[in-house]
């Protein structure tokens, strides 16, 4: 399926950008090249959005039953190409196979989903404001969806928005992150092309941030831009868009907060922090960046997270028994370290684990004595780094947490009634008790586009992955 070079894809063709420029594609772990990718630029992102318009209303005027069977037929490309996509997802992204599998895996899915929503409901019957009046609505897509996407989940946050998109009958042009190309794009449009998509409704252009993001993101041709990344290019694009009125979803960085009450089980919160922190070496926006603690428990809880983060191997993501892969790139290790921990050691934090690194490979760190006024409480981490703040009462770590933006929080207590009361009061989309982030299943709220609050609750600890429980 994957081919060395990765191409644009525009009007259902591969080929090279405008102005035939190219970059390397590199293996995380090794730094070794794997390929190249085509480095589009405004030429290329206003062919794109042309195709996408010229294509939108016969996708739209498709029966739903048709949109649906394409998208099935996607997602059994992509399924027939398991293995293959797991190994390029670890190349590119350096994360372990079980992240892999949960990316690609839940790619797919979302394919699934949408494919069966787009033939459930067309709309609604209302209520009519008189007697003798027949009301209805009806779902109509927006048009032209631009999207960007970043490189730690690229295939399956790509997904959350094409599948629905298409879905629907929206098109899409889509710039994945300069560092997954491949995995966050070409693959998509190779799997496009191969389920027999007609032209213009799905494309991709690849390239860096300022070249060909940037044109996408303000381009005047779209309904809706759809933008996952870091708070300060969030911020770039609304203002930038504002005077036009134009829509744009965006998912950006937070501060997420990981409370420990006194009554927890320190066990479990322990074990849930390695997932809550560490998973893909903390590079994802759901990472906790705080730890709060009561007193009564830290020493114990900071025990404990010395012990499970003591215990997990760093290495290839291939080898046997790699826990955590590498960080993403010499300038993402190089913020950890030397903007987040550093200065916070200075500002009189302490290193109990971890703190070192060779190469991209970054030791799980745990910090104490962490201060709101530290780098490592007020920023967001995007790294294998657990920082322990204590408090002295719940009231204090609810507005320590609230003190910040952020998408998802955790609340650990062995009263689940104070948990919810505490998980009531944190001012996050999602907040779970006695679980780590992401372990509630509820995949599919991200098509409406909404904002919703979700409170979960912990069933059982079988839900860690395996390298978590292990250290248990």
């Amino acid at each position: 399926m994957l081919t060395e070079d990765a191409q644009l894809y525009i009007d259902g063709s591969f080929g090279p950008a405008a102005r035939g420029r190219t970059a390397p594609v590199l293996a995380k772990a090794t730094g070794q090249q794997i390929g190249t990718y085509a480095l589009g630029e405004q030429e290329d992102v206003d062919r794109a959005v042309a195709a996408a318009r010229a294509a939108q209303a016969g996708w739209a005027a498709l029966a739903a039953p048709d949109r649906s069977a394409l998208l099935l037929k996607f997602a059994a490309v992509l399924q027939d190409n398991y293995e293959e996509l797991l190994a390029q997802s670890m190349r590119e992204t350096g994360g372990v196979r079980a992240k892999a599998e949960d990316e690609v895996g839940t790619a797919i899915r979302q394919l699934a989903i949408s494919a069966v929503q787009a033939t459930e409901n067309a709309g609604d019957i209302l209520p009519p404001y008189k007697a003798g009046k027949l009301s209805l609505s009806r779902a109509v897509p927006l048009g032209v969806i631009g999207l960007i996407t970043p490189w730690n989940y690229p295939m399956n946050l790509a997904m959350r928005a094409v599948a629905p998109a298409l879905a629907f009958g929206n098109t899409v042009v889509l710039k994945p992150a300069e560092l997954t190309p491949v995995i966050g794009g070409h693959v998509l449009a190779k799997a496009v092309h191969e389920a027999g998509f007609p032209p213009g409704v799905f494309n991709v252009v690849t390239g860096d941030g300022e070249a060909a993001g940037w044109p996408l993101a303000t381009h005047p041709g779209l309904d809706l831009m759809d933008f996952t990344g870091s708070r300060e290019i969030g911020v770039r694009i609304a203002e930038a868009t504002a005077g036009s009125l134009r829509q744009i979803r965006l998912e950006l960085g937070g501060s997420n907060a990981f409370v420990v009450l006194d009554d927890a089980d320190l066990e479990l919160a322990a074990s849930c922090a390695m997932i809550a922190s560490l998973e893909f070496q903390g590079q994802t926006c759901i990472s906790a960046s705080r730890h709060i603690v009561l007193r009564e428990v830290a020493d114990a809880y900071v025990d404990a997270l010395t012990k499970r983060a003591d215990a997990l191997t760093v290495g290839d993501p291939f080898a046997d028994g790699t826990d955590l892969g590498p960080l993403i790139s010499e300038k993402q290790r190089d913020r950890v370290h030397k903007q987040i921990v550093e200065p916070s050691v200075r500002m009189g934090a302490r290193v109990v684990s971890g703190g070192t690194y060779d190469g991209l490979f970054y030791r799980p760190t745990v910090l104490v004595d962490v201060t709101p006024q530290m780098p490592a409480f007020s920023q967001e981490i995007f790294g294998p780094v657990i920082p322990v703040t204590v408090v002295d009462s719940e009231r204090e770590a609810v507005e320590l947490v609230n003190g910040y933006p952020m998408l998802m929080n955790s609340v650990f207590s062995a009263d689940l009634m104070r948990g919810m009361r505490v998980a009531e009061q944190l001012r996050a989309g999602e907040v779970h008790v006695n679980d780590a982030h992401a372990r509630h299943g509820a995949e599919n709220q991200m098509p409406g586009f909404t904002r919703r609050q979700w409170i979960g609750l912990q069933r059982t600890p079988l839900s860690l992955p395996e390298w978590a429980a292990r250290t248990r």
